[in-house]
């Protein structure tokens, strides 16, 4: 492969973080780093960092998506032609793992119809069997990914019980039990929460329904910061209703962003944020130190970090 001359930041970076300070943040590339539209000229000499996909991308030498989720890339053609396409998993540890301690701790301590009441200048004095503490609670992670590790080690340290859901059964610190996909039910059977944190998978699609919250506890709570497709969202908007489960956190959805008809929004056992799992102020360094990383691979002819065609 040729030595990479640029990195070319395509504009539609600007739709996850400021693309200024990505470009910013890969000042110690020895290469220019230089922000382009879709007008490029692309060659085999240039790398790409984007946010969705082109079809000049395909000229370059290595294109790398800002996103964990690749879908919207054409994978096929990128192996046919040659050109290396990774992405950004492998990064969202702590910012996902701490927007589903948010989740479970609101849930526990009332927080959010605090929050409610708040807005109507409502003091509010919650049922005395309401309010608990995450301490000694169960959580049933569903993929031990970065992700689902990330959200088990904080569990952990709050003194949770963690137990996991996966295909390998090699122990995972923090995790007291895993159990494998075919056991899902059983798994999620005793935990006062289950948090989701699997890929977007022919597998995956509709893993949760009916069936599933049937199996989990009254007061249980679902969390879903892996994708929308996950969860079959008519099932759990009955499982709201009936009272099957207790609430739901959600970051993901089957559309969106999440159509102002939907029933979601009017629960208030349920916390609805807009795909906001990975987002901080920090967020353009966690994605410019991993480019950095996989471009220095490049450059030296080793293996590319999440190579996904």
């Amino acid at each position: 492969m040729d030595p990479l001359e640029r990195l070319c930041v395509h504009e539609s970076v600007d739709e996850k973080v400021p693309i200024e300070s990505f470009a910013a943040a890969l000042d110690d590339l020895p290469v220019p780093v230089e922000i382009v539209g879709d007008d490029a000229g692309l060659d085999e000499t240039d790398a790409v960092a984007s946010y969705r996909p082109r079809d000049g991308f395909i000229d370059a030498g290595w294109v790398h998506c800002i996103r964990a989720g690749y879908d919207e890339f054409d994978t096929e053609a990128y192996e046919d032609a040659g050109t290396p396409l990774t992405n950004s998993t492998g990064i969202h540890d702590t910012t996902v793992g701490e927007l589903v301690v948010g989740y479970m701790v609101m849930f526990a301590r009332r927080l959010h119809v605090y929050r409610d009441k708040q807005t109507r200048r409502q003091w509010y004095d919650p049922p005395y069997d309401r309010p608990f503490t995450v301490d000694t609670e169960s959580v049933c992670v569903v993929g031990l990914g970065t992700i689902g590790r990330g959200v088990a080690t904080r569990a952990s340290a709050l003194g949770m019980d963690v137990v996991g859901v996966r295909r390998s059964d090699a122990s995972v610190e923090g995790v007291s039990a895993i159990y494998p996909p075919d056991e899902l039910n059983e798994a999620i059977g005793d935990a006062r929460f289950v948090v989701l944190a699997v890929p977007d998978t022919p597998e995956t699609e509709g893993m949760i329904s009916t069936a599933e919250f049937q199996h989990m506890r009254s007061d249980a709570y679902l969390i879903n910061v892996a994708r929308g497709p996950v969860v079959d969202e008519d099932a759990l908007i009955s499982a709201l209703d009936d009272g099957v489960i207790a609430g739901a956190g959600l970051d993901v959805f089957r559309t969106e962003p999440l159509p102002e008809s939907s029933p979601l929004w009017d629960f208030e056992e349920v916390i609805v944020s807009p795909h906001q799992g990975s987002t901080t102020n920090c967020y353009h360094r966690d994605l410019a130190e991993l480019a950095e990383e996989i471009f220095r691979q490049y450059q030296s002819g080793e293996p590319l970090r999440n190579r996904v065609a």
